[in-house]
């Protein structure tokens, strides 16, 4: 893959990432409801600047190595994704009233979900190219399009309490229970196929292939 292609990949694919099920979910749970677009939008951000920094700094390091990260390793990630999914829920559930949220909560949770997707990231990458520049450079855009992306999805969230403030309340209330719903579904069937499906407590889970490169995983 040449550089061009490479930039225009990685952050439509970037951007397309943070659309996945379970990064709503979880995000959702922290910014369902706010009364500030721009607020949610800087949660989002902040969680694509963790999600980055992981897949920067694993998922880079696994590209220039050009070394898999272990299967073992790599579900358990991913199962400790599924466990954080179902606190989520549950903590957004029990929470009343729409509290400031830390930039360090959403950052934290971008940094778990990051490390579970670079394994799979690394293996994609290194199938398209054998250039380890090109590999960075699709990273770095992949992670811009994630930052940029999950932005946007968040202050979505914030639009039906600016259009009717009268509701903002309920609504708010509303969104939590579905977002802390979905959440801890998403956890739970996520738990399932990593402990199950792909055998993470198996005494020897299949190897990480080709069939599992679809971004359905972290």
């Amino acid at each position: 893959m040449t550089p061009l292609p490479a930039l225009a990949f990685g952050l439509v694919l970037g951007m397309r990432h943070a659309t996945d099920a379970d990064h709503v979910a979880a995000i959702s749970t922290i910014v369902a409801g706010g009364p500030s677009a721009r607020r949610a939008a800087t949660m989002g951000a902040w969680w694509g600047a963790g999600h980055s920094l992981s897949v920067l700094l694993v998922g880079g390091a696994l590209v220039l190595l050009k070394a898999p990260m272990p299967i073992r390793v790599a579900l358990a990630l991913e199962f400790l994704v599924a466990l954080m999914l179902i606190v989520l829920g549950i903590s957004s559930m029990r929470t009343k009233n729409t509290t400031i949220v830390p930039a360090s909560r959403p950052f934290a949770i971008g940094v778990v979900h990051g490390l579970a997707g670079s394994a799979v990231l690394a293996l994609l990458v290194l199938g398209t190219t054998n250039s380890a520049l090109t590999a960075l450079v699709y990273l770095l855009c992949f992670c811009v399009g994630t930052i940029a992306g999950m932005a946007i999805i968040t202050s979505l969230f914030a639009i039906p309490a600016l259009l009717s403030p009268a509701r903002a309340i309920r609504f708010e209330h509303a969104v939590r229970l579905t977002a802390g719903v979905s959440s801890i579904a998403i956890g739970l069937a996520l738990a399932h196929r990593v402990g199950v499906r792909d055998g993470l407590f198996a005494a020897t889970p299949p190897a990480l292939s080709g069939a599992n490169v679809t971004w359905t995983p972290e």
